[in-house]
């Protein structure tokens, strides 16, 4: 666990446009609305000084609230649009509570997105920030589909070196492992977010997590899945 010494921050961005899925983050699952279930672990993960929700709907914030966040501000329009970089909206929070005189140690992204990530995960994390003496963790998990079977189609689809012979007659298991991002979750020291504007670099690691935690809701099959996961292992 990071040292008690150390403050926290939890930021959740939970814009109100979702292409893929119409107010995803109010969409009732098992219950309740998604982004309830990133705020209940964060605030059970026992590790969090602040949970604020940046946020451009004032729907989003008054259920953020009912839930235990704080949403203390509305963030502009230009940071809501499809277009809007993540870390713009982080940094748009930094300046926020700055002015306010409000400055913490760590960071820590939960994006609502992530629902079957756990308070256990967002501990782990914490603890491999100061176990690594990192600067940043980045949540990962096993790629489901290899890279090594992928490629770009030209435009009459001929398939003519689309994978090179050795990917092609060979095993899964013969390929080393990839792992690819999974969303659910970022911790990075505030300074070094501050000056970098990025949770890249060369002290960052990856806290590894099982594929079964690790959808990202994005569309409605995305959606039904992340239930039906929770209804397996009897969530609620």
């Amino acid at each position: 666990m990071v040292s008690k010494k150390k403050s926290v921050l939890c930021i959740i961005p939970a814009r109100s446009g979702s292409k893929g899925l119409p107010r995803k983050n109010l969409l009732s699952l098992m219950g309740k609305p998604l982004i309830a279930w990133t705020i209940e672990q964060a605030i059970t993960s026992g590790c969090m000084d602040r949970i604020i929700v940046s946020t451009d709907s004032e729907e989003i914030a008054e259920v953020s609230r009912a839930y235990g966040a704080e949403a203390p501000f509305l963030r502009p329009v230009e940071l809501a649009s499809d277009e809007a970089k993540i870390t713009d909206v982080i940094l748009h929070a930094i300046e926020w509570l700055e002015e306010r005189n409000c400055i913490y140690d760590i960071l820590v992204l939960l994006q609502p997105t992530s629902p079957l990530r756990t308070a256990e995960d967002i501990r782990n994390a914490l603890q491999m920030l100061s176990e690594k003496d990192a600067q940043a963790i980045i949540s990962v998990c096993e790629a489901e589909q290899h890279p090594f079977w992928s490629n770009t189609l030209p435009a009459d689809g001929c398939m003519k070196d689309f994978l090179p012979l050795s990917a092609a007659n060979a095993r899964r298991q013969d390929f080393p492992v990839y792992y690819r991002l999974n969303g659910a979750i970022y911790v990075v020291y505030w300074d070094y977010f501050k000056k970098q504007g990025t949770f890249w670099g060369e002290s960052t690691y990856a806290y590894i997590m099982p594929q079964e935690r690790s959808t990202d809701i994005d569309t409605y099959s995305d959606f039904v899945f992340a239930e039906f996961l929770l209804q397996k292992i009897g969530k609620t």
